[in-house]
């Protein structure tokens, strides 16, 4: 265990699921056969209001200020970052106060004090929640848990936002119980893994960044995190990132770029099984994780390909040979079949064996026997350089000859390029000195440039099979001009990189 891991047992916390419905999913759930012959509280009306300075310190340091007005008393909460998703284990420390306005008095002795006393500005009310709530206490095995339902809205300056919600809060017990009831549920109702705390849909209203589509955040990394660690943070990271863009798929009209980052989160996922698999050896659920993300979401490529096909290749090709009549067939075939990727698509997101898929990734990732290995404890760094270093020999041996490789083959050098870009990007914070900084910058760029020429060459080589697919005319092969300056254009990024020298050494 790291000193960070140390550090953050010793705060009080809160360990608590939260998943996400529909509203009138919400009130047959109160009705559900797991959460019968309970104690269920009658219906209490909250209402909280969360603060911060004007220059947002509290939530650039990852903390939330609030006030709860409940039962004609005030409790003031002072909640540290999840850093997740679905399983929220946090710290918190709760003091009831005299009225509704903070007092400085009791975020003494929180991870607030320092973050408000070294700005020394006044906090300021930004918005509030009502939420309607109903507490259920549930034993499951050996846990106490306490069921919450929520439902009601958040309310800013820059409009409203609804709430419907499920907590599991863990009382006592073992954090994997509270999954295992979470898909007791879902059996039912049709639950989802939430991404956000109340105050971040608030936050997400006042900046207007609620409902848009996310790249891949950085992931922030302790010196000396143990691989367990690193890995936890990393697949929480993924699977944020997927969770995040499939609400944006799901609710905003099935945007394409949507669709594009729910590829790169699975890619970053099932690059993340890969590069760890020497610590996940012990754990035999690992390597079938892997397959089934792949098996299910195998039909989101030929969509993504589609997008591409339509948005970028045939434009240019329609722009290029403008008295080729066959082209305007093979786009309305085109749209045509991606009609039918995007239902695929939908259809698979939509099915309760993708819902509960993801919960048990999820619980996985936070309970799975893999937490128990030696190899786990292992030093992140000690580990990160190995896997870089095989990584990096990897790229080395695929691409070598690449301007005279056939595109199989080049796309296997593709996937090694991805593969060592996905774990450079995992394991970057790990290495804070300035040297490695720079040489990280170097090495990201060098290995960008590689990805863009190979990706370009995948994307032509792609459009080709695709009309050929469609009963269209021929697309440019490996032969054609702007090919062959791509692939020059690789094999020369290529060099670059292995000159450059490793961030991790």
């Amino acid at each position: 265990m790291s000193e960070t891991e140390r550090a953050a047992e010793a705060e009080p916390r809160e360990v608590e699921l939260k998943l996400t419905c529909a509203g009138a999913d919400l009130t047959a759930l109160a009705a559900h056969p797991r959460l019968q012959g309970a104690a269920m509280t009658e219906p209490e009306h909250l209402v909280s209001t969360y603060y911060d300075t004007p220059n947002r310190d509290l939530r650039a340091a990852d903390l939330t200020l609030r006030v709860r007005a409940k039962d004609g008393r005030y409790i003031q909460t002072v909640k540290a970052g999840a850093g997740g998703v679905g399983l929220f284990d946090r710290a918190e420390w709760e003091t009831e106060i005299a009225g509704e306005t903070p007092e400085p008095a009791a975020w003494a002795g929180t991870a607030a004090e320092a973050v408000l006393k070294a700005v020394d500005t006044p906090v300021e009310t930004l918005f509030s929640t009502i939420v309607r709530r109903r507490e259920i206490p549930v034993l499951q095995a050996d846990s106490r848990i306490l069921v919450t339902l929520d439902e009601g809205r958040v309310e800013s300056p820059a409009g409203d936002a609804p709430i419907c919600e499920i907590e599991l809060e863990l009382q006592e017990g073992n954090p994997a119980e509270l999954f295992q009831l979470a898909q007791a549920l879902a059996e039912t109702v049709p639950l989802r893994l939430s991404v956000h705390a109340k105050s971040a849909v608030g936050f997400g209203l006042i900046d207007g960044t609620g409902r848009n589509i996310v790249k891949a955040e950085p992931i922030d990394l302790p010196a000396d995190a143990t691989v367990g660690e690193v890995f936890r943070r990393v697949a929480r990271a993924c699977l944020r990132h997927l969770r995040l863009n499939e609400t944006v798929f799901l609710e905003g009209g099935q945007p394409p770029e949507a669709l594009h980052q729910i590829r790169v989160s699975l890619r970053r996922l099932r690059s993340a099984l890969s590069l760890f698999a020497p610590m996940l050896a012990g754990d035999p659920r690992a390597a079938g994780f892997n397959d089934e993300i792949k098996r299910v979401t195998e039909p989101f490529g030929h969509a993504r390909n589609l997008d591409v096909f339509l948005g970028h290749t045939l434009p240019d090709l329609i722009k290029a040979r403008p008295e080729e009549a066959g082209l305007v067939g093979l786009r309305e075939r085109a749209e045509t079949a991606r009609e039918r990727a995007y239902d695929v698509v939908l259809t698979t997101l939509q099915s309760p064996q993708w819902r509960s898929l993801i919960i048990d990734f999820a619980g996985w990732i936070e309970t799975g026997a893999w937490n128990a290995q030696p190899a786990a404890a292992e030093r992140g760094q000690d580990f990160a350089a190995r896997v870089l270093d095989k990584a990096r020999g990897r790229l080395k041996k695929r691409g070598r000859g690449l301007k005279h490789l056939n595109p199989h083959t080049r796309h296997r050098a593709r996937i090694a390029a991805k593969k060592l870009r996905y774990g450079a990007e995992f394991f970057a914070s790990l290495y804070h000195k300035k040297k490695a900084q720079r040489r990280q910058g170097k090495f990201g760029d060098v290995l960008s440039d590689l990805q863009d020429h190979l990706g370009a060459l995948n994307d032509l080589e792609t459009a080709r099979s695709m009309s050929e697919g469609l009963s269209g005319p021929p697309m440019p092969g490996s032969d054609d001009p702007g090919a062959r300056d791509l692939l020059k254009a690789a094999a020369e990024a290529r060099a670059d990189l292995l000159d450059v020298k490793p961030f991790w050494r």
